[in-house]
């Protein structure tokens, strides 16, 4: 005998799809948009539905936007001479809230990872080399600090810099407010690669 009626299974059958969402989360977001009234599920479900259909590419940095032109890219106030490379739309969204970066962005959508069977032409590679137009002095790699993350940033290295661009990886090591003998030793080793002058 099934627990729940069919579409409730499927329902929580698709809740688990997320990512980050075992199968207790996804009985909870269920049941919960169960209880609410119809027209918040409806609008619940419309704004999943128009996010996807009006999601497109910005046609320079090709991170997510609402429009050919992103609102960063779009803004004449911003440094057009670095640009700093991620892997992922959330990226630029975590460079933003630092409020330190102020020139563009370029997102590959993806590293470089032979074990998974990304490689060069799979991300957004050809995009970053054609925005490589003597305006850009600088390309700041902010990939991951995984294997290929640093796969990625050492291809971008090699494929730059005979164009002329100097290309700088951001540094990585000791978050602050940790403690030394928790870091791992490619974090220490990172950490102490990256160290300047105070």
């Amino acid at each position: 005998m099934a627990l729940y009626a069919a579409t409730v299974v499927k329902l929580i059958e698709e809740f688990e799809k997320l990512p980050g969402i075992g199968h207790k989360s996804a009985q909870r977001i269920a049941f919960h948009l169960l209880e609410q009234p119809e027209e918040k599920v409806k609008a619940f479900a419309e704004a999943m539905v128009k996010a996807r259909a009006g999601l497109k590419y910005c046609e320079v940095c090709c991170n997510m936007s609402d429009k050919d032109v992103c609102d960063i890219c779009g803004n004449n106030a911003r440094d057009r001479s670095i640009i700093c490379v991620v892997e992922d739309p959330r990226d630029v969204a975590a460079m933003e809230r630092a409020r330190e970066f102020r020139g563009l962005y370029h997102v590959l959508h993806g590293a470089i990872s032979p074990m998974s069977g990304t490689g060069p032409d799979d991300i957004k590679l050809k995009e970053l080399v054609k925005r490589m137009d003597g305006e850009v002095s600088e390309v700041i790699v902010a990939t991951n600090p995984t294997v290929e993350g640093e796969t990625t940033a050492m291809y971008i290295s090699k494929l730059l810099k005979p164009l002329g661009v100097k290309v700088t990886r951001i540094a990585h090591g000791i978050p602050v407010g940790g403690d030394l003998e928790y870091a791992d030793e490619i974090t220490l080793a990172k950490a102490l690669q990256g160290r300047r002058e105070i």
